[in-house]
């Protein structure tokens, strides 16, 4: 069986296009269960969930919803995780948007005795703002993203794989922290797609690379047996001159948040910022 996670707060406008998408996917070699873990909701995320239980039911899938009264992705991730019943676990944000073929390349790749981790091709978008389209061009030729699997939003992982860890801790990064428990030859990449959209404005842009840098600082002071695995090749001077001749709007825009992120102080506001 596989368990699709989803934790959601506050995504009443996101999570009906979300499940949509999952439940449209191509047939799988096994049964699926999505939970949907609504946490500190004001909204009804949990009521427009719910409303796609009938169309679940249809295809032979079981949707529930879980409400937590208090927001936190990590303990909606570990609420999820102790509810879910699959072997193969999929973690997915709300704002996430699958091509009908994703989950079933993923199950593929993940029908292994050994430890593996598996995401798809990830698509950036950004609807409204120039600067977060102009960022996310550059963002997408950086080493991280071009090489790796990144699993932005969305990654997946066996039984052995899952076994790697127990509960999420609570760190900024849960991607980061899962992604660098496998080794790169233990990471899959399928050909198949997904959205996934960034904070819109350069502000937004701003506050997330902060969280993203912190979340990549946390996850190396607290955990560093697993830094080894990162082994994402440095951009380099060429990389950099090369990034900028290509694109030197995208390039100033996404130099111009790096260079705001290192003059700034952090701050304890995490939010997406959308």
């Amino acid at each position: 069986m596989l368990s699709i996670i989803i934790p959601a707060s506050n995504e009443s406008a996101l999570i009906g296009g979300c499940l949509a998408a999952v439940l449209a996917s191509d047939p799988l070699p096994c049964t699926c269960e999505v939970i949907v873990v609504a946490n500190g909701c004001t909204d009804d995320t949990a009521q427009v969930a719910r409303g796609l239980c009938d169309k679940a039911t249809a295809r032979g899938w079981d949707l529930r919803v879980i409400e937590l009264a208090h927001g936190g992705k990590l303990a909606a991730l570990n609420t999820g995780d102790a509810a879910a019943r699959g072997r193969v676990r999929a973690y997915l944000d709300a704002d996430v948007t699958v091509s009908p073929e994703l989950l079933t390349q993923i199950m593929a790749v993940l029908d292994r005795d050994a430890p593996a981790y598996a995401s798809g091709r990830v698509n950036i978008t950004a609807r409204h703002s120039w600067a977060s389209r102009a960022y996310a061009r550059v963002w997408r030729q950086v080493p991280f993203m071009r090489h790796g699997v990144p699993g932005c939003g969305l990654f997946a992982v066996n039984a052995a794989g899952r076994a790697r860890w127990g509960a999420f801790p609570a760190i900024i990064s849960d991607d980061t922290f899962v992604r660098l428990q496998f080794a790169p030859s233990e990471r899959h990449l399928v050909q198949a797609s997904y959205d996934w959209p960034i904070a819109e404005g350069f502000g937004a842009l701003v506050r997330v690379r902060r969280r993203q840098d912190a979340g990549v600082a946390e996850v190396a002071a607290k955990y560093p047996a697993i830094i080894a695995h990162d082994a994402t090749p440095p951009l380099g001077l060429f990389g950099l001159a090369r990034l900028a001749l290509r694109d030197p709007l995208g390039f100033v825009v996404y130099a111009g948040v790096a260079l705001r992120v290192k003059m700034s102080p952090a701050t304890a506001d995490w939010s997406r910022s959308r």
